[in-house]
């Protein structure tokens, strides 16, 4: 998946004068704003998707906004590359720097700026944490609802950037549901503000077209988020399964009913027992797979809900049905499922996590598909994603160290991203595309739609210097791959004839 753009891209681009550049910025920023020896450089070398790391030329980090326009407009004067970065959380490789860039890191923007219980909203800077809001908010008994499993570490600005989601994000939906408006500074250093606290604004809604765009449009230096109110009550079923599809089916059954849950997760065996050995969250590791369906809102309309899931559930072929007893063990049961990730990195040196959508009615298709796959390429993958809008996030286990494997799971996470655009779904849920998924851009996107992505991103940034490389591949890059331009299930793709 590393085809269409890799090292050849610093070749392509303007290689700046250090020396002149870091007198440059000395001008506008404190030294301890800057960073330029390679020692100071290399814990930036890459996102939470460690196999593409790159030494930027300098890194920057302003304190005020000032120094953010500063920055940019020196950048844009120059000709300089320029990468935005938050908590380096992300797992796309969308804050993966230039070897020939200004990699502008944003963690020092981390201050709550205000709370207004009654207007439910909070005004907050791009580096505070995504659980930091919340916990700010709690006094009011309100929270933030998008929930990302890096919650405690990743940050508001990368969010937007990603339009980051979470478990809860079936019902509540992803960050652009819940931000209000974000202040940017562009690449000629002009502020701007999109969206309003109001809930509507007049215009185009520039701010959902901002929100996921992923560095390539400006920089955040200002999020308006929106607060809810804490629900009276929420409950959490576990249910086990005997079969992985069976419990892919009974998530299409949920929906289906009418049901809304404040989050629907699946876990499959291999996930489920690493995240029990890990957090002790009370799992049943003989079962295939199991669901954790969350209900919440009034205590008379959960139990109703939690008496319809559970019917459903025992229809479906759930082997155990469990309620949680307490708020405890509805606790523990999350932090099992928030915690999966790194437990699955307990047991292989390496794993690569990918993040494809699809309709909820094609889980079951899907994850034979996956699990041939897995035969296929003889890499185990674990399964573990947010059942209840179809958001998987399969775990590929590899070890790096070994010859050709970080390359075979590259192709097999593609091969898994192209099944999910065969049967209607798309590349990313939540990560967002970065370097990772910029050949897979490719198959799901026509020529055309690249051209008017490229002419959004020409409004914004004519020079191509914000975050290049990342999201949108070129005309030219995408016809070297061979891109398949699967079109929402319409066409025959060589993926489902196989299962």
């Amino acid at each position: 998946m590393s085809l269409v753009y890799d090292e050849r891209l610093d070749g392509a681009l303007p290689r700046p004068d250090k020396a002149q550049l870091l007198q440059r910025l000395r001008a506008e920023l404190p030294e301890h704003c800057l960073l330029h020896d390679r020692e100071d450089l290399k814990p930036y070398e890459c996102d939470g998707l460690a196999a593409y790391r790159t030494t930027p030329l300098l890194v920057v980090l302003p304190e005020t906004v000032e120094q953010v326009q500063a920055t940019l407009r020196l950048c844009h004067e120059l000709n300089v590359p320029l990468v935005a970065r938050g908590a380096g959380t992300g797992l796309s490789g969308g804050a993966l720097p230039l070897e020939q860039g200004v990699l502008l890191v944003m963690a020092r923007f981390n201050r709550i700026l205000d709370v207004d219980p009654d207007g439910r909203r909070a005004r907050v800077q791009p580096g505070v944490r995504n659980l930091a809001i919340s916990q700010a908010a709690a006094p009011h008994d309100l929270y933030y609802a998008p929930d990302p499993s890096s919650q405690i570490a990743c940050s508001i600005g990368g969010n937007v950037a990603e339009n980051a989601g979470g478990v809860h994000c079936l019902k509540y939906g992803l960050t652009v549901h819940n931000v209000l408006a974000v202040e940017i500074v562009t690449l000629e250093g002009e502020r701007l503000t999109l969206g309003s606290a109001a809930l509507d604004s007049p215009g185009f809604d520039l701010l959902a077209l901002f929100t996921g765009s992923e560095g390539l449009l400006g920089v955040v230096v200002e999020v308006t988020v929106k607060l809810l109110p804490k629900p009276p009550c929420a409950r959490v079923v576990m249910a086990s399964f005997a079969d992985i599809e069976r419990a892919g089916a009974a998530v299409a059954d949920i929906i289906a009913a009418g049901i809304i849950p404040g989050g629907l997760e699946m876990m499959d065996n291999l996930t489920l027992r690493a995240a029990e050995d890990f957090i002790h969250a009370g799992y049943p590791v003989d079962a295939a797979a199991i669901l954790l369906c969350e209900l919440d809102g009034v205590e008379a309309d959960v139990a109703a809900d939690i008496e319809r899931v559970s019917s459903l559930l025992a229809a479906a072929g759930a082997t155990e049905i469990r309620l949680a007893r307490d708020e405890a063990e509805r606790q523990k049961f999350w932090a099992g499922r928030k915690n999966a990730f790194p437990a699955v990195g307990r047991l292989s040196p390496d794993y690569y996590c990918m993040d494809g959508t699809i309709p909820r009615r094609a889980l079951p298709e899907v994850l034979r598909g996956i699990e041939a796959l897995s035969a296929e390429y003889g890499l185990a993958v674990g399964n573990v994603f947010h059942a209840g809008d179809g958001n998987l996030h399969p775990l590929i286990l590899f070890d790096a160290n070994r010859p050709g494997e970080l390359e075979q799971a590259e192709a097999l996470g593609g091969r898994i991203l192209d099944l999910c655009v065969a049967v209607g779904g798309t590349i990313t849920g939540e990560h967002g595309v970065g370097r990772e998924k910029i050949n897979a851009m490719c198959t799901q996107f026509q020529p055309g739609e690249l051209t008017f992505f490229h002419a959004v991103k020409a409004a914004f940034d004519a020079p191509g210097l914000l975050n290049p490389g990342k999201n949108v591949p070129t005309l030219h890059r995408c016809a070297e791959f061979g891109g398949l331009h699967v079109h929402h299930g319409q066409l025959p793709h060589p993926e489902l004839e196989r299962f």
